[in-house]
């Protein structure tokens, strides 16, 4: 069973459905593969792709937020690196 889902061909996240520890290997696609870089809990996001500042986070194959820092392919995707762009009253028609 895979430790990861992704959801959308356009995702550059994954959802864990294992906790990942530093060093194990999930599939970023049906051909290709990401070595986890930190600790990333159960349900929360990964990094399929290294995600530059500033670029979109897809998830669902819709962009959730910006990258507030360079992302390597692997790491943790959270409210530390992540500016939220859904749910918020302060953009226009997020």
């Amino acid at each position: 069973m895979s430790q990861v889902i992704i959801l959308h061909p356009k995702d550059n996240v994954a959802t864990a459905v294992a906790d990942l520890a530093p060093g194990d290997s999930v599939p970023a696609s049906d051909i290709a593969s990401v070595k986890v870089a930190e600790a990333v809990p159960f349900g929360h996001k990964i990094a399929l792709v290294a995600i530059p500042a500033g670029e979109p986070i897809y998830k669902y194959g819709e962009p959730i937020g910006l990258a507030l820092k360079d992302i390597p392919a692997g790491g943790y995707v959270h409210v530390h690196n992540v500016d939220s762009q859904r749910g918020r009253g302060d953009l226009k028609g997020a």
